[in-house]
């Protein structure tokens, strides 16, 4: 859609702390630097790639056709080989990912009833309900008893378990997002920290392990990381997962989302006040409580199975060809769906993740335009990010380039456009040699590694890293500073209130012509620097002992000897 053009971001953060100029300095590489970035070349890849014309990059769509072709070309020009699947003997740019796709014929039809009464409720402003991934051709629903099982968690290992034995096959389970530590910031699960527990992926899967007909995760903004808005525009569309053998086996009939005052609402109904029901929660001995609330869902989806394309482009090693070090980003974004309050149906992903395509690319020229480096250099935009991390899953279960020899990857999600930082870091506190490895890069380059800043989040699961770390690949996200030279922390954090309200997952991610590179070249100067020490060394980065992806890894060290 053709708009009146808004004012970049950096320029509205620029208004809203007291004496910042609208771009921070440039930061100059040091005089080692291998590769000078261009901010000018990052800045075009992100503008064409966030415009209009690509239609948001939603798989399965014209837009995907569009970025697919792009970024192959752009791979091409940059100066690799094709690096995807081999057809008729000869590797292609693509690696073909199935997917079930599934979207509403028409909106659903949603209730509850209250007190006798029923009560309508609207789809993306009361609830948002996804369209089924569990096989079935829609949701039908009927009256069905809710209970509300505090964080529906079941974690033996740390002793803890939400259901306790109650059956709620063929109920509607409500809980809330986030792990039970959250509101106090100690227990069982880490303190502020997100465990995989909290996200709503884990929700979902338990929910199908415990036989509910539905899981339905209370939106509350602070725990969950971000605004309504955020969760209509991600679960009212059209929905996507990798073709699974029982998808049942991971996917209750109903999934979705509540707004915090229908969970309150549903409470009271039932006698009982929602903050003392969510402490409750909060404690190991908490058992689920039914609601005096019958839910009725009916909606009709159309399901298919689709293929979409992970794009990849490969430099091959000069004297360890067979070992590879990986650079990724997703391609993918939320495509055309509700409109906002100006009408505006097209979610760009500028940001989001166009800054991280654009680096993908430019990360690709640096090593082809120097040195052939001793191991391969593979550089991956995969598919369905947004869907649940789905072409990165698919990859690591499918992997072109076999994951005991892959020596880690390197992930870039959302990267910097209001300029550069003294620090940076990563998504989550995971602990391994990868990590040790990117603080020494960055100590030569003057740079100071700052730990997560809001593990609370669940930044370690909510990128495609995520996936080959389960697969025992080292793997981490690098994400920017928050010490910004022009304008600190204060500046940085405001950006990040100010993106995440106004513009994750929302028709605003468009791209700016006011946005500072100096932030990218920095972190992409960092990433390469990493990437060269890698592929130019005999070393194998691993997990910490304690870490839950050391065993995986483990399993493969005969690959590399």
């Amino acid at each position: 859609m053709t708009r009146i053009p808004l004012l970049g971001l950096a320029s509205i953060l620029s208004l809203t702390i007291t004496g910042c100029a609208a771009t921070t300095p440039a930061v100059d590489a040091p005089a080692a630097a291998p590769f000078a970035f261009d901010g000018a070349r990052l800045s075009d890849h992100i503008r064409i790639l966030g415009s209009d014309e690509f239609e948001g990059r939603a798989p399965n769509t014209p837009g995907e056709t569009k970025t697919v072709a792009y970024l192959s070309d752009q791979f091409a020009k940059a100066g690799l080989q094709p690096g995807g699947a081999i057809v008729d003997g000869q590797r292609t740019w693509t690696q073909p990912v199935p997917l079930l796709k599934s979207e509403f014929a028409v909106t659903p039809v949603i209730g509850v009833t209250l007190g006798g009464k029923p009560v309508v409720l609207t789809q993306g402003e009361d609830i948002a309900v996804r369209a089924p991934t569990n096989g079935d051709q829609g949701i039908n629903l009927t009256g069905v008893p809710v209970v509300f099982v505090g964080y529906g968690v079941k974690a033996p290992e740390r002793g803890w378990d939400d259901y306790k034995g109650v059956d709620v096959r063929g109920k509607v389970i409500v809980m809330l997002v986030n792990d039970p530590d959250f509101e106090g910031g100690e227990g069982q699960f880490g303190g502020k920290a997100m465990t995989y527990y909290g996200r709503w992926t884990y929700k979902y899967e338990e929910g199908a392990r415990q036989g509910a007909a539905g899981v339905l995760v209370v939106h509350e903004t602070a725990p969950a990381s971000y605004g309504w808005a955020t969760v209509k525009n991600s679960n009212t569309n059209t929905m996507f997962d990798i073709v699974r053998k029982d998808p049942k086996a991971e996917h209750p009939p109903l999934e979705g989302w509540i707004q915090r005052d229908l969970a309150v609402r549903m409470v009271a109904d039932s006698g009982l006040d929602f903050a003392s029901l969510k402490a409750a929660a909060r404690k190991k001995d908490f058992r689920p409580v039914e609601l005096k609330a019958r839910l009725d869902v009916h909606g009709d989806a159309r399901t298919e199975v689709i293929t979409s394309q992970n794009v990849v482009g490969i430099l091959p090693g000069g004297t360890h060809p067979d070992e590879t070090v990986i650079y990724s980003a997703h391609w993918d974004h939320l495509g055309i769906g509700l409109p906002d309050a100006n009408g505006d149906k097209i979610y760009n992903g500028a940001i989001d993740n166009g800054t991280g395509l654009a680096h993908l690319i430019e990360q690709a020229r640096s090593f082809a335009v120097g040195p052939r480096p001793e191991r391969s250099m593979v550089f991956m935009a995969v598919t369905a990010e947004e869907k649940g991390l789905l072409g990165s899953e698919y990859y690591a279960a499918n992997p072109l380039y076999p994951a005991g020899k892959t020596v880690g990857m390197l992930n870039t999600d959302v990267m910097s456009v209001v300029g550069a930082a003294r620090d940076y870091s990563i998504r989550g506190s995971a602990k391994l040699g990868l990590l040790d490895d990117l603080i020494e890069e960055a100590t030569k380059l003057g740079r100071t590694y700052t730990p997560d800043a809001h593990p609370e989040t669940g930044g370690f699961y909510r990128s495609d890293h995520f996936t080959f770390a389960k697969a025992g690949i080292p793997a981490i996200s690098l994400t920017p500073g928050q010490n910004l030279f022009n304008g600190g922390v204060a500046r940085s954090e405001e950006f990040s209130k100010t993106y995440t309200s106004k513009y994750y997952h929302q028709p605003d991610d468009e791209w700016s012509p006011d946005w500072d590179y100096s932030g990218m070249i920095a972190d992409a100067t960092l990433l390469h620097a990493l990437g060269l020490r890698l592929a130019n060394s005999r070393e194998w980065p691993n997990w910490s002992q304690d870490s839950e992806f050391r065993a995986a890894r483990d399993r493969t060290a005969a690959d590399r000897r």
